[in-house]
């Protein structure tokens, strides 16, 4: 897998203003309590369940921000597949400093985990056809970037990543318009030719209206596998076509098979479980 890493300066916001958070005016209150100032200890992170990892980045910076002495091994890298109490990373040095940014880091990891792992489930129930799943901007507030890098990890595409990215005409675009035809010509009349335009159609005959109109890429919502197979049928390579609305593990081979190019759920960045991690200390 080629999973290019996000740069710090794209990181490093999401992860102060959650270690900001955690701290609060007073910080770790425990830790400084009940733990010597020069205490050390190593721990390791290590899957409670399997899944596929995404988000060390960020997981290591909370350490290097609370303590940039506290050094972080890894044993695995993102995108990896791993196992049940498989070891993810070590971790040692000071342990106020390691407690203190624990919080910070499992949250990260375990949710742009579960993410990735999400993601890679719906890639392996449509391996064998051309479909690639892509993921929406019904992201976590703040966290987008963070959250389709993972899923890039779990072997996802990403659709765009906001609204300046892409023309992309939906239901209300269409209403407001008066016609699916007459919101692609304004779209047309109202960019350049290096933007993308692609719309929203709910039946058969929108999908025509647009063809005949001319666009990029056509999204079809809510659409069953018989219908979806026609709309494949009718725009015959002329425009790329995405399935969307109500994709799930069961159905995801179904819809793929029907000849598709994409695969668009939102539920993986906005719904996915937290794949269970956890951080132990290891005695020495």
């Amino acid at each position: 897998m080629n999973l290019s890493a996000l740069p710090r300066i794209v990181i490093e916001p999401a992860v102060r203003k959650a270690l900001m958070e955690d701290f609060g005016l007073a910080g770790d209150l425990t830790s400084a309590a009940v733990i010597p100032e020069d205490h050390r200890s190593t721990v390791v992170m290590a899957a409670r369940k399997c899944g596929v990892v995404a988000g060390l980045d960020a997981a290591e910076l909370a350490f290097a921000l609370v303590d940039p002495k506290i050094s972080v091994t890894r044993h695995v890298p993102d995108g990896a597949s791993i196992q049940a109490g498989e070891v993810i990373a070590t971790i040692e040095g000071s342990s106020r400093g390691i407690l203190s940014g624990e919080r910070t880091a499992l949250n990260f990891l375990g949710h742009l985990s579960g993410v990735a792992s999400v993601t890679a489930q719906i890639v392996g129930a449509i391996e064998g056809t051309k479909a690639v799943v892509v993921c929406t901007r019904k992201t976590t507030p703040g966290l987008r970037a963070l959250e389709k890098y993972a899923v890039r990890a779990g072997g996802g595409m990403n659709h765009r990543f906001a609204l300046h990215d892409a023309i992309l005409i939906k239901d209300n675009h269409v209403a407001i318009a008066g016609s699916v035809s007459e919101a692609i010509r304004r779209a047309k009349s109202a960019v350049g030719h290096m933007v993308k335009i692609e719309v929203e159609v709910d039946t058969l005959d929108q999908l025509r209206e647009a063809m005949d109109v001319g666009v990029d890429a056509v999204l079809l919502d809510n659409m069953t596998p018989i219908q979806l197979r026609e709309a494949v049928a009718m725009v015959a390579g002329r425009a790329i076509t995405e399935a969307s609305g109500g994709i799930t593990p069961e159905t995801a081979a179904s819809v793929a098979a029907s000849g598709v190019d994409l695969l668009s759920l939102g539920w993986i960045t906005h719904s996915a479980p937290t794949l269970d991690i956890g951080l132990d200390f290891v005695q020495i």
